[in-house]
């Protein structure tokens, strides 16, 4: 990657093969972002691999192990513009253990419907996942069930 930061997010759904609904999550910071939706996620470390990441990330901040599906298409490589220094990778997500929680960073979790657009739409996201939001929106009928969901 050339100076940029990778980070990566995790879209998680009820299901991999049928999603119907969404789990979001509220920031608490920085202040800019405190009160915002974002997809749960964070910052590749050095040598780490954007899945294993993912995993660590999601493990640290609501207590839960995933199985990771299909990677949202961003056009890029390293995925979705954040800011001028960041870029995120999302992928589709299904949880394979633990119960959710808001561990850090978050205040609050919901699950949001996959199917009625306006829901999902209408939260109060970080205005750099909202196109990401979208984009999720408009391809869950063709990434699902695509490819075959993996562990690590």
């Amino acid at each position: 990657m050339t100076g940029r930061i990778q980070v990566v997010g995790g879209a998680i759904l009820d299901s991999l093969t049928d999603p119907t609904r969404m789990l979001v999550a509220r920031r608490t910071a920085p202040e800019q972002f405190a009160g915002l939706w974002e997809f749960p996620g964070g910052k590749v470390e050095p040598g780490e691999q954007c899945e294993a990441a993912l995993h660590r990330e999601l493990r640290e901040e609501l207590g839960i192990g995933v199985r990771l599906g299909q990677e949202l298409p961003a056009g890029t490589a390293s995925g979705w513009r954040l800011n001028e220094k960041a870029s995120m990778r999302v992928w589709l997500a299904e949880i394979s253990d633990g119960v959710p929680l808001p561990l850090e960073d978050h205040d609050q979790l919901r699950w949001i419907s996959t199917t009625k657009r306006d829901e999902a739409l209408s939260l109060p996201w970080i205005p750099a996942d909202f196109p990401i939001v979208r984009a999720l929106l408009e391809s869950l009928g063709t990434l699902v069930g695509s490819n075959a969901p993996a562990e690590l």
